[in-house]
């Protein structure tokens, strides 16, 4: 049950504190409440200890490897758009792997930015967040069928969205109800949802042990509040199935995530797999 020190552990959402929180201004135009617009980071009302200091670092590449270092990650998968991810990219090839975002409201765009940062970048993944679309568009739209299509065609995931979002916002459009349709409709996809599908987290599960192709990943929570059913699915039919991803530095540090996450309950077989085995495979890294 311990958790391993030997494991050159992928890290499926990590970034660079680069900047001021500036970058989530698409959230922002879209929320109405008050306390929301007085937030740097949107989801404040959700997260202790945002490491907020970090933030407008001069070497902020060299700030999040050290952070890496320090924790035992190997590789961090990063956005392809922005000067400081690209310099990343061109870098350390050997520390990073790209994954770019998608937007369906421009259908055609978004299949066009996906064939030139494949090329440009060689991105490992594609990212949707549908309820941060403007307007938002559901998991299972058919707006998004394009993005999923040409996914398959590359042969790279896509990573979801999925549950209640933490931004003040509708969810009716990341219920996780909708994942089915899309894993129905495409058996090539590998999908990997992100931000905790709750509280449809049994529903994931369940859909998990009927669609090949669809993953977990842990982004946006720390350790101690990774939900018991993903925890126990981990540890019975679904080891190859449950993926980590931290949240480092939008919402959490990672000196935190890997302070809390030895309390994990995961069994030994398991922890290799979660830690990096089902991301180097999805990604293609090894």
């Amino acid at each position: 049950m311990a958790m391993p020190t030997d494991v050159g552990i992928i890290d499926t959402m990590i970034g660079f504190p680069a900047e001021d929180f500036e970058h989530y201004e698409f959230i922002r135009k879209q929320l109405k409440d008050a306390e929301s617009a007085s937030f740097d980071f949107p989801v404040e009302h959700l997260f202790k200890g945002v490491p907020k200091e970090q933030y407008g670092a001069t070497d902020p590449i060299g700030l999040t490897l050290g952070e890496m270092d320090a924790c035992g990650v190997e590789w961090g998968l990063i956005g392809c758009e922005g000067a400081v991810n690209r310099k990343a990219l061109t870098d350390h090839p050997d520390r990073f792997a790209a994954i770019c975002g998608a937007d369906a409201n421009d259908v055609m765009g978004a299949v066009r930015k996906i064939r030139h940062c494949k090329e440009a970048y060689d991105i490992r993944a594609v990212g949707t967040f549908p309820a941060g679309c403007f307007p938002q568009i559901p998991i299972d739209d058919a707006k998004w069928y394009p993005v999923y299509a040409v996914c398959c065609e590359l042969d790279i995931p896509v990573f979801v969205c999925a549950g209640v979002p933490g931004p003040r916002l509708p969810m009716d459009c990341q219920h996780v109800e909708r994942l089915d349709r899309v894993m129905y409709d495409f058996p090539e996809l590998t999908l990997v949802t992100r931000h905790g599908c709750e509280p449809w987290e049994d529903l994931a599960v369940k859909l998990m042990l009927k669609w090949p192709g669809l993953h977990y990943s842990t982004s946006a929570f720390a350790p101690k509040h990774y939900p018991s059913a993903i925890i126990d699915y981990a540890n019975t039919r679904g080891a190859d199935k449950i993926i980590y991803a931290g949240y480092f530095p939008m919402g959490l540090s990672l000196r935190r995530i890997m302070g809390e996450m030895p309390e994990v309950g995961f069994r030994d077989a398991v922890w290799p797999k979660f830690l990096r085995e089902n991301a180097a495979r999805v990604l293609k890294i090894d």
